[in-house]
């Protein structure tokens, strides 16, 4: 299955990088997108009259000072999300008429359907195209996904935007899912979430071991037996 991916523009990328850093100079900027200081600021100042981001002065001990930014709630707002498709709201009114335990049936068959949907896809594939297409169809759905691979063919997993956020902070079971679901996906590998947004963390950050390392299928095991 080829996925369409969307050509990102030089605002864009400045977005994205304020979203992972949290707050950037325009040195900074320009060394992670590769084009001059003077574009960047072009673009910096458009964006603060859009209000899409902040400005904020650092003043050092020696030198002049330099200016920071970083994504205001309009800025995060530029990112793609599921609220209007999944809002807090109708999960609480679910709650109020028919219990916690209702709420909790919705999401788990939340997580069946987008299991059944993402097998279909990674089904005949092997390990490495299998965590390529789980992270080509999480930025479809709207995350921000960075991954890195180990010299033993291990996956780290670095998600920087959550499209439910809101729906995963007020009810964490949409973590517990997503971890359950990931397992799934990939029975052969220890899955571990290091951290996440919903507990704090700037990005959510998972591991998935290569099933053909054999001391990740040992210690397995020994979890297992355990």
């Amino acid at each position: 299955m080829t996925i369409a991916m969307k050509r990102k523009t030089t605002k864009d990328k400045i977005l994205e990088v304020l979203k992972k850093e949290n707050r950037s100079s325009i040195k900074d900027l320009a060394d992670h997108i590769l084009i001059s200081e003077v574009a960047i600021r072009r673009h910096i100042n458009d964006m603060l009259r859009r209000g899409f981001v902040r400005e904020e002065e650092v003043r050092q001990e020696i030198g002049r000072p330099y200016f920071v930014y970083s994504l205001t709630k309009e800025g995060h707002q530029t990112f793609p999300n599921q609220y209007e498709e999944m809002p807090v709201e109708f999960l609480q009114d679910v709650e109020a008429l028919y219990g916690k335990e209702a709420v909790v049936n919705v999401l788990k068959q939340r997580k069946k359907r987008e299991q059944a949907e993402l097998l279909a896809c990674l089904e005949e594939k092997d390990f490495d195209e299998k965590v390529v297409e789980l992270v080509g169809q999480l930025e479809n759905k709207g995350y921000m996904v960075d991954y890195t691979k180990s010299e033993t063919g291990d996956y780290q997993i670095h998600n920087f935007h959550c499209p439910i956020f809101n729906v995963a902070s007020k009810y964490n079971i949409v973590c517990d899912n997503e971890r359950e679901m990931y397992k799934k996906l990939f029975p052969d590998s220890n899955v571990t979430d290091l951290c996440c947004m919903s507990r704090g963390s700037n990005q959510c950050h998972w591991t998935i071991t290569n099933p053909n390392n054999k001391n990740n299928v040992q210690s397995r095991e020994k979890v297992e037996v355990i």
